[in-house]
């Protein structure tokens, strides 16, 4: 690639493509109908990591950046049209929350702090910055739908232990997972369809507890589970050929 594009040459590119003589695609795109591509996008960013753990070259993390940056300009552009707020309040906005969340790296006394206070600093900091906000409806459902169930599952746990001191130890959610496992081994599946679907939510629950008091990152476990899987499957689909 000869030329090199700037931050500012991006900002013109997806003004040109939302405006009246650019793209028909991008200029039909609401928030609403970005969220997909969103999605997706950040699921293809984290594949982007795996492969250059795997194989070293970091081409592909390079290129689904870009692609996450592209959505944060499509949206901020589309934000500015309906007058809600431009590109520079979120690059303003984001610098201001982490200079307020790191008061022991730009305040006054800077470098003091240790490593094991800052979780706790940072949590009453977000408390802070959460008060009067209407769009929270609850403590535990601030937590968004949209993520995945396992990582949901695992941080309104997690919360809801810290509030209402109500959380399982290990030793509890083991001892209900046992039982749980005890009841599938006694049901008959073909007519408990529904008692079947408890006992399983049940199992996830519990699982879901035991990784948030462990910080065991569910979704990539499964995930790496999942392609171990394959990688014993497929050869054996090479020998049935």
């Amino acid at each position: 690639m000869d030329k090199k594009y700037s931050f500012e040459d991006l900002i013109d590119i997806v003004k040109v493509l939302r405006s009246e003589n650019g793209c028909p695609w991008d200029r039909k795109q609401t928030h609403e109908s970005l969220k997909p591509c969103m999605m997706e996008e950040a699921a293809e960013l984290v594949s982007s990591i795996r492969i250059y753990n795997h194989t070293g070259s970091a081409e592909n993390m390079q290129e689904e950046l870009g692609d996450i940056l592209l959505q944060v300009m499509l949206h901020s552009q589309i934000a500015e049209e309906e007058g809600l707020f431009t590109l520079e309040d979120v690059v303003s906005g984001i610098s201001e929350k982490m200079i307020r969340r790191h008061p022991h790296v730009f305040g006054g006394n800077a470098g003091e702090k240790k490593a094991e206070d800052i979780p706790a600093d940072w949590e009453a900091i977000k408390q802070r910055e959460k008060e009067g906000k209407e769009w929270i409806e609850s403590p535990l459902r601030e937590i968004p739908k949209e993520l995945p169930s396992l990582t949901r599952a695992a941080k309104v746990l997690k919360k809801a232990d810290k509030l209402y001191q109500k959380g399982c130890s290990y030793k509890e959610s083991a001892d209900r997972l046992a039982e749980a496992a005890e009841k599938l081994q006694e049901l008959e599946p073909g007519n408990h369809s529904g008692e079947l679907e408890e006992i399983a939510g049940d199992i996830l629950i519990h699982l879901s507890n035991i990784a948030r008091l462990y910080k065991i990152p569910q979704e990539q476990i499964l995930m790496d589970r999942v392609e171990d899987m394959i990688d014993r499957y497929e050869p054996l689909q090479n020998l049935e050929k």
